[in-house]
């Protein structure tokens, strides 16, 4: 088991999580005993795509269904036992206190209903609102999520809207209950980079001004090195590394160590870059807490 790296006031505690699917040839294990903490801080979490980012934060909300089961010592937010809570506790857990902006956040918008029709139901779902308040309020996301003339683009179809655009009101929908905690899973990854900056600037902005926590789950481990305060590495559904952002050159795993050196370098060409190689052992070890 990889013990929770501690960090004060936390929001999010985990121990021993496990994630398993029983298929027919067997058990898969997605997400192997890791243990972590996230507090008001941007932890972001990196590994190759089936390394168990994913699934960690869809575990977090009780969104794995059948065949699909969670495990886990605890798991604890604010003093809610996630593993004990029932569905209807989920359900008002879910966007009032913690959100998820999933993959490719714009296709997750229902092609059927107006953009400000949808910011409405996520703000209305968890509080009392009228029709009134609930329109003022999606407008003023909108808003803080640095939309252009909000008032148009509250009556636009989610067709009618650029990939930037569709990832920032999906970002404004998922922030207008005023969670403690977003996961964000490859919000960006989709988006040029003049987007995508702008749309970590508004993340930036509305994490320090709401003072939430955000797990930023991303491959782009520049990208995580430059916007995060603290890194997990994840390999094989465990937890291998974490380590202060701003030193995530000086890691020490070696896994961690391939995953940089495979990185390309504008100013330092190769003819050809290094490949990972895969040690067995990496997927027992235990984890490393380094320059914490």
């Amino acid at each position: 088991m990889t013990p929770p790296a501690s960090h004060p006031e936390a929001l999010l505690t985990m121990e021993d999580l496990w994630v398993r699917f029983h298929t027919r040839t067997g058990i898969v294990e997605a997400v192997r005993g890791i243990g972590l903490s996230v507090g008001r801080e941007k932890l972001g979490i990196v590994g190759e795509s089936g390394s168990g980012k994913t699934m960690t934060g869809r575990a977090i909300l009780q969104l794995i269904r059948p065949p699909g089961e969670i495990t886990a010592r605890r798991m604890d937010f604010q003093g809610i036992d996630l593993l004990a809570a029932d569905e209807r506790q989920m359900r008002q857990i879910r966007g009032e206190r913690i959100s998820m902006v999933m993959q490719d956040p714009k296709f997750s918008l229902n092609p059927v209903m107006t953009v400000g029709r949808q910011i409405e139901e996520a703000y209305r779902t968890h509080t009392k609102a009228g029709g009134r308040e609930a329109r003022e309020k999606s407008l003023e996301m909108l808003d803080a999520v640095k939309i252009r003339d909000p008032r148009r683009v509250y009556d636009l179809y989610p067709h009618e809207v650029s990939g930037g655009m569709g990832q920032r009101i999906m970002i404004a929908m998922m922030l207008i209950p005023d969670p403690e905690l977003l996961i964000a899973d490859e919000p960006t990854s989709a988006l040029d980079v003049t987007v995508q900056m702008q749309v970590l600037a508004i993340l930036d902005d509305l994490v320090s001004q709401r003072g939430m926590g955000l797990m930023f789950i991303s491959h782009d481990l520049n990208l995580v090195a430059s916007f995060c305060d603290r890194v997990v590495i994840m390999y094989a559904g465990r937890i291998v590394e974490t380590c202060r952002a701003d030193r995530l050159e000086e890691a020490q795993h070696p896994y961690t160590r391939g995953l940089l050196a495979s990185l390309p370098e504008v100013d330092r060409p190769v003819a050809t870059l290094p490949t990972l190689n895969r040690q067995d052992s990496w997927r027992e070890e235990p984890g490393v807490d380094a320059f914490l």
